[in-house]
């Protein structure tokens, strides 16, 4: 009974991965890039609220990682087949993610300190959780090669 229960729980799991798999056509179907990409657009939003001198100093700041968490995604995807660079492109998405957090707490105290952005704030960092969970994943689960193509030397 206890092998049959194991037999069960490892076919579900790789069931689960293969389900993934086919779900994840794209990067557009991962839940961390289409949260990203929704936040880079509301941070962009407000970055042009902010006063005319802080556009090209403070909402440069924010928007520059606030779009580098998506990109990196993607680009982690692109190479989703060395489970390596995924995971390494994943990580800087997660650094990237801390970056805009402190951005923007730093605007939201000079500059909204009646109407702080805690929301945007609380939404980066749900974000940042979800991908540390996803980098688990990928390290746990990902069924992939490590190894980079060996690249032959023109004589």
């Amino acid at each position: 009974m206890f092998y049959f229960i194991l037999l069960m729980l490892v076919a579900c799991n790789l069931l689960l991965v293969y389900q993934i798999y086919i779900i994840m056509k794209s990067y557009r179907d991962l839940e961390i890039y289409k949260v990203a990409y929704k936040l880079a657009i509301k941070v962009h939003e407000m970055s042009l609220t902010l006063p005319r001198y802080e556009l090209y100093e403070q909402g440069s700041q924010v928007r520059r990682p606030s779009k580098s968490v998506k990109d990196n995604i993607v680009e982690g995807y692109g190479r989703k087949r060395y489970k390596d660079d995924f995971i390494r492109f994943l990580s800087y998405a997660q650094s990237s993610c801390d970056e805009a957090i402190s951005q923007l707490n730093m605007i939201s105290d000079i500059h909204f300190p009646d109407k702080p952005l805690n929301q945007l704030i609380n939404e980066y960092d749900i974000l940042g959780k979800k991908i540390n969970k996803f980098i688990q994943y990928v390290e746990n689960n990902w069924l992939t090669s490590n190894k980079k193509p060996v690249t032959k030397k023109r004589v």
